[in-house]
């Protein structure tokens, strides 16, 4: 194996001090535009790593309130990919500049703002080094835009009050990205090699500043809200009215922390969940979207495995389940957040939400709680404690759940290694054996090779009543290598070699191996960003208990303790995704279990920019089993079309339909942002029985009116 060490080389860019009045425009022609020097030279991380074809240039400049920067995108083409108006859209195709600001310089968390040659803004957090980014985060922020003949320039306006930074901050770790549609390329200020993530913030250069920031303004925003709902439940022949207030509010503390309070919290203008047809063995966890547990969600989110043993998972909190084991709401009466830097190397999170009892579903009142504290370690890596309570509140119960953890997480300072260990163990009324998690990943990721193993160890007895566990009492290895070849020709961009081999067994019942995977896969990168993927996985699965992956179409389930190994192959396609008209698909057949699966999912997309954007979704699964057990053909469609007819007005539709719960549902949901971050929603939904006609099963409509105001 060839052992790749990157040279680094952080460029600098200076930020010059101005105390002139600055009017955004788009343009550069005032005189304070002409001080600072230029950030050029832009390095593509896609398709190649070769000097950027388009140029871009980057000024910044600041006072005691605000930075400013001007980017400069040269287009020999004069086109513009322009998807879509909305705020923080992430429909593909978009001509972009994106501003990234590390302001701890401590190479894990750093601040987004993006916009486009018509000004849509788009902010984010991200975290974990590049690994994750959060678009949920919001704040005010100005850009204005102009178009010339063969560019276009972005002129941003960002409140340093709205930023976390040391106090008399000298310099900041910072990186610009640019995607041009009409030439395929994606480009960067400082160099990010081609096998890493471009936002990976091991590659960030320096933002120095001429004179040094001062310290960051206190900062106060309350975000009131009322609410409205009608509902007419077919089922139960009832219809009910309900009318909701209550709030949020936001106040910075230092120049690192911030506290957010809620009360009566109302998320009735969230997208619904996608509808999925589970043939596993295990619960699926669905992404959480509720914005109030998003921000800094990584201090709290990414302690233990995010697979197989998630320790803390936001979406326990405000749902509960019905005596007939339904997911249903669990109404959060407020809660707390509070989280941030309490130095340049320490961050700390503490969170606090109650939930009301429903004495109809049998539900008790809880307060839940979690807190989480960082320190950083080295040049990246960091050590992460955790406490987690679930306590009930009721009078004379004893009935609550504890966790406590320790993570110590890797990133190398050359974004060559990365990896986690981990130690979790709860504690409950109820004295279970072995109740631990712990585990460790290690990757190694070069030009040409990647390597990443896993190996974890969950105890029988360990419970997160706040987390999401696939299943307990297991010991699993995993391991997995990826070969990469590059070319450089005008198509193929890399074809690369996958091999990874899964093992798992269960030490409390006498080394039981439940599980074997192996994957041989085969993927073809273009420079098109189009790609296929083959593989051929053989599986090994021993059944601990009876299981039924037909659903309601069986006849009979699996039985428990029985073996089965079987052989399948996968196709997957997918066009480039950043024109009007594109689409992927994957295929699988062979064998499953002790029968046959053919599946099929497919997705196509198309836009009518930048009003009009729409997918349909197709997932079939045809299952067929020996007679005994059935067979069956598992349907899940959906439609989601959008229309954006300005910055401040869209209107979202999502059809879904499934023949294994048998619902055709209906989501409609309409905002119209009439004042910055302040927004009134009127959401329809409409769910019916599919029983070889529609019979009504639940209607609603319901509003909510949004303020943000900054004190």
């Amino acid at each position: 194996m060839n052992v790749v060490v990157y040279a680094q080389e952080f460029k600098n860019l200076y930020s010059t001090y101005t105390d002139q009045s600055i009017e955004l425009d788009g343009k550069d022609d005032e005189e304070f535009w002409d001080k600072p020097l230029a950030a050029k030279e832009f390095w593509q991380n896609f398709p190649s790593d070769s000097l950027a074809s388009q140029k871009t240039e980057v000024k910044v400049v600041h006072n005691d309130t605000y930075i400013y920067a001007l980017i400069k995108a040269f287009n020999s083409s004069n086109k513009y990919g322009i998807p879509s108006l909305e705020r923080d859209s992430s429909v593909p195709g978009n001509d972009a500049v994106i501003l990234l600001f590390d302001t701890y310089k401590d190479g894990n968390n750093a601040f987004w703002f993006e916009s486009n040659p018509v000004g849509l803004k788009k902010d984010a957090l991200i975290s974990e080094g590049g690994d994750d980014i959060d678009m949920t985060w919001d704040i005010k922020w100005e850009v204005e835009t102009y178009i010339g003949d063969g560019f276009y320039q972005c002129e941003f306006k960002i409140p340093l009050k709205s930023l976390k930074f040391p106090d008399g901050s000298k310099d900041w770790r910072f990186q610009v990205f640019r995607a041009d549609i009409f030439t395929g390329e994606f480009s960067l200020w400082n160099k990010v090699p081609i096998n890493q993530n471009a936002f990976d913030l091991a590659f960030f250069g320096n933002l120095i500043f001429d004179i040094p920031l001062g310290k960051s303004k206190t900062q106060l925003t309350v975000i009131p809200y009322i609410s409205g709902i009608h509902t007419n439940d077919f089922n139960s022949n009832i219809n009910y009215n309900n009318i909701a207030f209550g709030g949020d509010a936001k106040v910075t503390i230092g120049n690192g922390m911030n506290l957010d309070l809620t009360f009566n919290p109302d998320f009735s203008q969230v997208e619904v969940d996608d509808q999925i047809i589970n043939i596993t063995r295990f619960e699926i966890n669905l992404p959480e979207k509720r914005q109030f547990f998003i921000q800094n969600s990584d201090l709290f989110s990414s302690f233990g495995d995010s697979r197989d043993s998630r320790t803390f998972f936001s979406r326990r909190i405000g749902v509960g389940r019905d005596e007939n084991g339904n997911t249903i709401e669990n109404k959060i009466s407020a809660g707390l957040r509070l989280s941030g830097k309490i130095s340049k190397n320490t961050r700390l999170g503490v969170l606090n939400m109650y939930t009301n009892e429903d004495t109809k579903n049998n539900i008790k009142a809880n307060t839940n709680s979690v807190i989480a504290f960082q320190q950083k370690l080295f040049s990246r890596s960091n050590l992460s404690l955790l406490f987690i309570n679930r306590q009930n509140t009721a009078k004379n119960e004893l009935d609550y759940n504890r966790v406590i953890g320790v993570d110590y997480n890797l990133l190398s300072k050359d974004g060559v290694w990365d990896g986690k260990f981990y130690f979790h163990n709860s504690f409950s009324r109820l004295n279970k054996t072995n109740p631990f998690s712990t585990g460790f990943t290690l990757s190694y990721n070069t030009r040409n090779n990647s390597i990443y193993s896993k190996v974890i160890r969950l105890g029988e007895g360990f419970e997160s009543d706040l987390g999401f566990i696939r299943r307990k009492g297991i010991f699993k290895n995993y391991f997995r290598y990826e070969r990469r070849f590059w070319f450089k020709n005008k198509k193929i961009r890399s074809i690369n070699v996958i091999s990874s081999l899964a093992y798992i067994d269960k030490p409390e019942n006498e080394s039981l191996i439940t599980d074997r995977n192996y994957r041989l896969g085969l993927q073809f990168d273009f420079n098109s960003m189009a790609g296929i993927d083959i593989s051929l996985r053989k599986d090994y699965t021993h059944l601990e208990d009876s299981f039924n992956p037909l659903r309601s179409f069986a006849v009979n389930p699996l039985l428990a303790n029985s073996n089965y190994n079987y052989s399948y192959l996968e196709f997957g396609y997918k066009n480039d995704q950043r024109k009007k008209v594109s689409y992927r698909f994957e295929f699988n057949n062979g064998d499953f279990y002790n029968g046959k699966r053919m599946s099929l999912r497919t997705q196509f997309n198309y836009r009518f920019e930048p009003v009009f954007q729409s997918s349909f979704n197709l997932s079939i699964n045809k299952i067929s089993l020996p007679e005994f057990y059935g067979d069956g053909r598992l349907l899940l469609a959906t439609s989601k079309f959008n229309l954006t007819f300005n910055k401040s007005l869209f209107w979202t539709n999502y059809l879904q339909y499934s023949n294994v719960s048998k619902n055709f549902g209906i989501n409609s949901r309409l905002q119209w942002r009439f004042a910055p971050l302040s927004d009134l929603y009127i959401v329809f939904n409409d769910n019916y029985l599919y029983e070889n006609s529609l019979i009504p099963s639940l209607r609603s409509i319901s509003f909510k009116l949004s303020y943000w105001l900054d004190l």
